[in-house]
């Protein structure tokens, strides 16, 4: 079915929204699947807090020039689906990766997070970065445990003291 001029717009316009607000973009080829693995994907991404869309290349290459996610336009042939990470800068990447191990003929082939393009090869590496609240976490321990170790240290003293006296009256 052929779009109409403005529904086009509408398109570009809705992805060049997302895009804006995105952290990372993963993009993956699904030739090959069915409709009800292609569904299946997109329940997980709606729990996993990922926007899934398929696009016409030419339409997305518009809608992303005006991203940070504007370096992506070599990498846009073929039958693609667009995950943008809202949550989490990992999101759409983990999500491609999860659900490329039970289903081969999805296969992702290129990767952004702002700063340039990145290969498929390089799909564990952002797929493993920590959501927000795994980072505020990593961050809190991290400022918690020199604390942690100096309320230790001064534990230490009277508690050797202690089983310093008990030593000598066990002793005597």
């Amino acid at each position: 079915m052929a779009l109409g001029l403005a529904a086009k717009k509408e398109i570009v316009a809705e992805v060049s929204e997302v895009a804006s607000r995105a952290l990372s973009v993963a993009v993956a080829e699904y030739r090959g699947m069915e409709v009800a693995e292609l569904t299946a994907l997109r329940v997980q991404a709606r729990e996993q807090g990922v926007y899934l869309k398929v696009v016409r290349n030419t339409l997305a290459k518009r809608a992303l020039s005006e991203s940070k996610f504007a370096d992506l336009e070599s990498a846009l042939t073929g039958p693609l689906i667009y995950g943008f990470s809202i949550d989490a800068p990992g999101g759409a990447a983990r999500l491609f990766k999860d659900f490329g191990k039970k289903n081969d003929k999805l296969k992702v082939t290129a990767l952004s997070i702002g700063s340039g393009l990145l290969g498929p090869e390089k799909l564990d590496a952002v797929a493993s970065l920590p959501t927000r609240d795994e980072a505020l976490a990593k961050l809190l321990a991290t400022f918690k445990a020199p604390v942690g170790k100096f309320v230790q240290t001064i534990n230490e003293v009277p508690g050797k003291f202690v089983r310093v006296l008990a030593a000598v009256k066990d002793t005597k």
